[in-house]
């Protein structure tokens, strides 16, 4: 069993999320990659002794098969999959004293790290919504003169990396000392505060592949004087999507800095959208042999092994959209999902109906 994509898995939560039990009767498990999947059957042939317990009748039957069907999948597996194991089951019938018991069991696209049995009124899910989430990660860089902060964004989850402290002294100075001197002092001990922000910066993210952009927040005019000041060096300065008024420094600064760049980070997905659809257009315009679009001359490529990239709108017929992209995962097609939320997005839609391909070689 291949782990599913993530696209079918978006179309499995939104199957899961539609049945509700009458009682905490639905299950579900989750088996983390490593795990011995033979601990677990055995964990739960001791739940089905927990089971039955259970005051109401329906309900004592209903989790005791479920238990017994999931322990028979399970019988099928020699080891737990390289990415973990995702069951669920239960009566999902809508008439109350009909029975109705379904399983659900596959890999997920990402290692499960979560180990999980529960009995609920619904299935847990948030995992595995974790694992459709945006994967690319943005570096956050929070700051004033006298203290900055460090993080990361990834999905919906932010990490401090490194947090950091000037000596830059107050506004009040030492008695005896000038003015002038003072501001220099001041000006030097900033100066070189920014700069190892900078190198705290380029240490965190050069190297990361995943790196999508740097937003910086912090009071005016000290996170400006950073930013325009060069401090960064060229490969990441020009990553920066965003600068943001903020008044807190610390991690609570990098949670503000988020709420704030919402907008930012949602056209950051558009912004790729319409680059990858653009340069399809122009394949389209300039070198026509080079593409196909439409169902027939598409499956045609594909059979050939000729698609380099396969471009599929979300709105197209799930049985098309999933026979297409087999068909491409096969011979190591790369495969872009775009929306119909853009003009790009819904031209591509009425000039392809859906489906377009770059091609590696021309089809005749």
């Amino acid at each position: 069993m291949a782990p599913i994509t993530k696209d079918e898995l978006e179309e499995m939560i939104v199957e899961l999320e539609q049945h509700r039990g009458r009682a905490t009767e639905l299950i579900t498990i989750y088996i983390p990659a490593g795990q011995n999947i033979y601990t677990v059957a055995n964990q739960l042939e001791a739940e089905k002794g927990t089971a039955k317990n259970i005051k109401s009748t329906s309900t004592r039957k209903n989790v005791t098969d479920s238990l017994d069907k999931i322990s028979r999948e399970l019988k099928n597996y020699k080891k737990t999959p390289d990415n973990g194991l995702a069951l669920f089951c239960g009566n999902i019938s809508k008439v109350e004293g009909q029975s109705d018991l379904q399983v659900w069991q596959f890999e997920p696209p990402e290692e499960m790290k979560m180990r999980l049995y529960r009995c609920d009124k619904e299935f847990v899910l948030e995992p595995l919504k974790e694992m459709t989430e945006i994967k690319e990660i943005y570096g956050l860089v929070v700051m004033d003169r006298k203290e900055a902060t460090i993080g990361v964004l990834e999905g919906k989850r932010i990490e401090v990396l490194h947090k950091m402290t000037s000596g830059v002294p107050s506004k009040v100075r030492a008695g005896g000392q000038s003015s002038q001197r003072f501001h220099r002092i001041t000006e030097g001990l900033t100066k070189e505060f920014y700069k190892r922000i900078a190198e705290e910066v380029k240490n965190s993210f050069i190297d990361n592949p995943k790196l999508k952009g740097i937003i910086v927040g912090g009071p005016i005019p000290t996170k400006d004087e950073w930013v325009d000041g060069e401090y960064l060096i060229t490969n990441l300065r020009t990553k920066i999507i965003g600068v943001i008024d903020i008044g807190d420094t610390d991690e609570s600064g990098l949670k503000e800095l988020v709420e704030k760049s919402k907008e930012i980070l949602s056209k950051q997905e558009i912004i790729k959208e319409k680059k990858l659809l653009v340069n399809f257009f122009n394949h389209l315009g300039g070198n026509r042999d080079m593409t196909a679009y439409d169902y027939e001359p598409i499956k045609k490529a594909l059979d050939n092994g000729a698609v380099e990239t396969l471009i599929l709108s979300k709105k197209l017929n799930k049985d098309q959209f999933k026979e297409l992209k087999m068909l491409a995962e096969n011979i190591s097609s790369k495969i872009e999902v775009v929306s119909s939320d853009t003009e790009e997005g819904e031209q591509f839609w009425n000039i392809t109906h859906g489906m377009g391909a770059i091609l590696r070689f021309v089809v005749h």
